[in-house]
């Protein structure tokens, strides 16, 4: 049987690529070698035809090469009868909040997005929320989701012991809006005395990045490197200290000082810093906490988004309490029953965004109170992800759907044939 020959293209070399296009595809080599070959090219040869037509299914991200050649470029690749898969893993056109709001607004980057989607042969996207989106634009679109690999290292759980519960959030630079429903938590937990019972984690603290600057007279632009006040992750830290109120004065002078240096007695402060790592390690910041938090603001952006949290969680045996919207809604079982009872088999605690203002401290206290159901939620996340979620049964699906397409393509040319000798 001659191998079918996949060329992936992914969009960067850090978490999208991840996820999204070289680890899948690693698998799907891996675990069928009779059956796929597979070539990752973060530079592919567009132009050159007989270089394209070695290939039997292409994957790219987004994007295959400039936008205003795409068009004219899938139609080259159908006519080579070469099948085209594009990967979209977040919406195109995210809110004012976010970071790259102006960039993709003055790019049009949106707009060239939502063409390519149009144009697309068959798109792959993470969850049935978001190919309900985007099949308003394409119908050819199919579900293959994040998955995780059990048996590499940084999602094998080796958690940390301490006689603190901890409470972790794990994420990146553009959440500021999504971190602000958290705002308060901290000092009501000052205020019950539980400090000294608890430790909240901040995983990916960066303060690289840019600031621009223009002139008001000559508009010209100039940057330079962002001071530490100025990085959205202070802005973070000052959510999870109460505004360095609930750490010691010892801390608070070592934190201000922004160095990546671990202070000695952090286990006995209720809050930690934890730099950023790179992709391939990150998720062993997961063994620093106990319970994950996945507050998020409701808009369209958000409610599209992959319910990674939740995997990454459940393959690290935590409890996640999140917003009941969108990407958590997918797989959590709400265990907070109404009028305040708790369903020993649910696998999580979702918050109504209506009560924002009291039920994440509310919730979190419970699991301090009751750590018994911390390790209830902990089991019950994982027996619902290990299996769905893996990496082996995300590639046997993405297998069998790469199979039919084949299957069918070839009907398709065979129709085509027919046609033109009627």
């Amino acid at each position: 049987m001659k191998k079918i020959k996949v060329l992936v293209v992914p969009s960067d070399r850090t978490g999208v690529s991840y996820f999204r296009s070289t680890n899948p595809h690693i698998a799907l080599e891996t675990n069928y070698p009779d059956e796929f070959h597979v070539d990752v090219d973060y530079e592919p040869q567009i132009n050159n035809d007989e270089w394209l037509k070695q290939y039997d299914i292409i994957h790219y991200h987004r994007t295959l090469g400039p936008f205003e050649q795409m068009a004219e470029l899938n139609k080259k690749l159908s006519s080579f009868g070469i099948i085209s898969i594009m990967d979209l893993d977040d919406y195109w056109a995210p809110g004012t909040h976010h970071p790259a709001y102006l960039l993709i607004k003055n790019t049009e980057l949106d707009k060239k997005i939502v063409e390519n989607l149009r144009h697309a042969q068959y798109i792959t996207t993470t969850t049935d929320i978001f190919a309900k989106e985007i099949s308003k634009i394409n119908s050819n679109v199919f579900v293959l989701p994040n998955a995780i690999d059990p048996h590499e290292k940084q999602f094998t759980p080796n958690p940390q012991p301490s006689d603190r519960i901890r409470i972790g959030w794990l994420g990146g630079s553009s959440h500021l809006k999504d971190l602000e429903i958290l705002q308060g938590v901290v000092s009501k937990l000052k205020n019950d005395n539980l400090l000294d019972k608890i430790q909240f984690v901040l995983c990916g603290f960066d303060l690289r990045g840019m600031h621009t600057e223009i002139d008001a007279n000559t508009k010209e632009q100039r940057q330079r490197a962002i001071t530490p006040k100025e990085s959205i992750w202070y802005q973070y830290e000052r959510i999870f200290t109460d505004d360095y109120r609930s750490v010691s004065p010892e801390y608070k002078e070592f934190l201000l000082k922004f160095k990546e240096e671990d202070y000695p007695n952090v286990s006995n402060e209720p809050y930690r810093r934890v730099w950023t790592r790179p992709i391939t390690n990150y998720a062993e910041n997961y063994n620093l906490f106990d319970i994950s938090l996945a507050p998020i603001e409701q808009n369209i952006f958000n409610k599209v988004k992959s319910q990674l949290k939740v995997i990454e969680a459940g393959f690290h045996k935590k409890a996640i309490i999140a917003q009941d919207f969108g990407p958590y809604q997918i797989d959590i079982k709400n265990a907070v029953k109404y009028g305040g009872g708790f369903d020993m088999t649910a696998n999580g605690i979702l918050i109504d965004s209506t009560k924002n203002h009291k039920d994440w401290f509310d919730s979190i206290k419970k699991l301090i109170k009751n750590p018994e159901l911390m390790i209830t939620l902990q089991n019950n996340l994982y027996n619902t992800v290990k299996d769905t979620y893996s990496m082996d049964k995300v590639t046997e699906n993405r297998r069998k759907l790469y199979l039919d397409l084949i299957v069918k393509n070839k009907e398709n040319i065979l129709e085509m044939i027919n046609d033109e000798n009627d």
